[in-house]
C-alpha cells in the first residue's frame, strides 16, 4: 500500500513540475525581427527545432525569460509557464478615454 502512495506522490509532484513549465514553442505573430530560435515565415515567427517558448514582450521580462527584440524567450526548457500581460498595470495613469 505505501508504495502505491509513494508512486503517487511522485507522480503527482512530476505533473505539477510539468504543468507550470512553459509549453512547447510555437508560431507566434511576427513584429519586426523574430526572436532567437525562430524565422520569418510570412506574418508569424516560426519555431526551429532547437526553439524555446517565447511571447511579445510588454516592457520588462518575467523571471526566467530574456529579451530578444520585441519578445521575451524562455531561457530553460524548465522556465515558469507565464501568461501575457493584458492591459495596464493597476496604478497606471489613463486619460479620460482609457488611454496611458
Amino acid at each position: 500500500m505505501s508504495r502505491i502512495f509513494i508512486a503517487l506522490l511522485l507522480a503527482t509532484a512530476w505533473l505539477d513540475a510539468y504543468a507550470q513549465s512553459a509549453p512547447p514553442p510555437q508560431p507566434i505573430p511576427r513584429d519586426g525581427s523574430c526572436p532567437s530560435g525562430y524565422y520569418a515565415s510570412d506574418k508569424y515567427c516560426v519555431p526551429t527545432s532547437s526553439a524555446k517558448f517565447a511571447i511579445k514582450r510588454d516592457g520588462s521580462c518575467p523571471s526566467g525569460y530574456y529579451g530578444s527584440d520585441k519578445y521575451c524567450v524562455a531561457a530553460t526548457d524548465s522556465a515558469k509557464a507565464v501568461i501575457p500581460r493584458a492591459g495596464r498595470v493597476e496604478g497606471s495613469k489613463r486619460d479620460s478615454n482609457g488611454v496611458t
